[in-house]
């Protein structure tokens, strides 16, 4: 644009210069005196010597700009494409490719930069895939031992099924004739051989409650059940009415606040209520009766329930050991059971997606607290605000037990 420029500024000039030799013609033309000869002569020379001027001006101006662009074109333009198409090559994926250094000066620091980042993109994009790849192993490692996991379960609960399944005819022989012995030569024999009876008749009555047991612990879980909704209130009493005898036997006083409808399985639901009362009313303090006391707390997610008692208490270091199958804390000659109901209780709330935990009770008693999850709002009933209600304590025959 310069060079344009120039040109203009010399063709405008030139014209000038052509207009001034005419007038200067005419004017010397007409006068015909000998000074303005000279003048004519002077002018003339310095006309030429502008021209010249303007003529070097403008051929140094034209190689100026020539030499302008082939420096613009060697030092900047094409090393600036280079960067440039190195640049979208490593945008497109390409980071093991190296950006040579092109150009000089601040284009070479540019290139340099550039490289530098590429370098460091190359790096981490190695790293990120050494990582992938090593979660990857460690997703399918997961997935395996997920896998046996799973397949070492169902093994283990099928063996349980069966073992439970097939001692049981054998056992209810051992138990039957135990039994018959005592009841035909109880009393026939020395006292030795009673005891001896009476220890057979003890041992078979346990391994059945035990098997009994393991058979409904085995049995959680291991068939999907769909969940419907279930009223606790009912659940409640049904279990109270199972736990009618031993209710009436200790003269324990058992209340509750409204209970919810949740959703689960009516029959595990009530296995776990029947528990976690039977526990209470079991681990009770001597000649102290019974007072047992379930609540209810809706945490918006779910229901949260709990039975509270004032019984003998557990030390917190246990308290996540009463949990554990066949675990138990007592002997057998003082608590009676078999040391899988709270087992039970756990296994049955997981299934339910809740969570089971022991607590201490304020009067020294113990609280086992488990979440439910919701189904519908109930509302109380009309008599909720008169305080906790007195629930039934009659029912049939009490069932087996399954306290811990």
């Amino acid at each position: 644009m310069a060079t344009v420029v120039l040109v203009v500024i010399l063709a405008v000039a030139l014209v000038a210069l052509a207009r001034t030799d005419v007038v200067l013609d005419t004017l010397v033309a007409g006068s015909g005196a000998p000074d303005q000869e000279q003048l004519y002569a002077q002018a003339r020379a310095w006309e030429r010597l502008i021209l010249a001027a303007l003529i070097l001006l403008t051929v140094g101006s034209v190689g100026l700009s020539l030499l302008v662009w082939k420096s613009l074109e060697r030092e900047i333009i094409r090393p600036l494409g280079a960067l440039a198409a190195a640049s979208r090559a490593a945008a497109d994926g390409q980071l093991d490719h190296e950006i040579p250094p092109v150009g000089s000066g601040e284009v070479a620091a540019l290139a340099a930069d550039v490289e530098h980042m590429r370098a460091e993109l190359a790096c981490q994009v190695e790293q990120l895939r050494a990582s992938h790849a090593e979660t990857e192993r460690a997703h399918e490692l997961l997935r395996q031992q997920a896998a046996e996991l799973a397949r070492s379960n169902r093994d283990l609960e099928q063996f349980a099924y069966v073992a439970s399944h097939d001692l049981q005819e054998p056992l209810r022989k051992v138990a039957s004739f135990t039994q018959l012995l005592a009841k035909r030569y109880s009393g026939r024999l020395d006292a030795r051989a009673d005891q001896y009876i009476d220890f057979a008749v003890d041992g078979a009555r346990r391994m059945q409650r035990l098997i009994q047991d393991l058979l409904m612990f085995s049995r959680v879980g291991r068939v999907d059940v769909q969940a419907v909704e279930v009223d606790l209130e009912q659940v409640f009493a049904d279990a109270l009415a199972e736990l009618g005898e031993s209710l009436r036997a200790t003269g324990a006083e058992i209340t509750h606040d409204p209970l919810p409808v949740v959703l689960g399985d009516p029959t595990l639901l009530r296995l776990v209520l029947t528990n976690v009362l039977s526990n209470a009313v079991k681990f009770r303090r001597p000649d102290v009766p019974p007072r047992v006391h379930v609540g209810v707390e809706d945490t918006g997610t779910a229901w949260q329930l709990s039975c509270t008692d004032n019984g003998i208490g557990i030390d917190p270091r246990y308290a996540e050991r009463v949990f554990v199958i066949f675990q138990r804390l007592h002997a057998k000659e003082v608590y009676a059971g078999t040391g899988i109901g709270l087992a039970l209780v756990q296994r049955i709330v997981e299934y339910h997606s809740g969570r089971v935990w022991i607590e201490p009770a304020p009067d020294g008693g113990t609280t086992v607290a488990w979440t439910l999850p919701r189904a519908v709002s109930v509302a109380p009933p009309q008599d909720a605000a008169q305080g906790p209600q007195q629930g039934p304590q009659q029912g049939p025959q009490e069932g087996p037990q399954k306290g811990s």
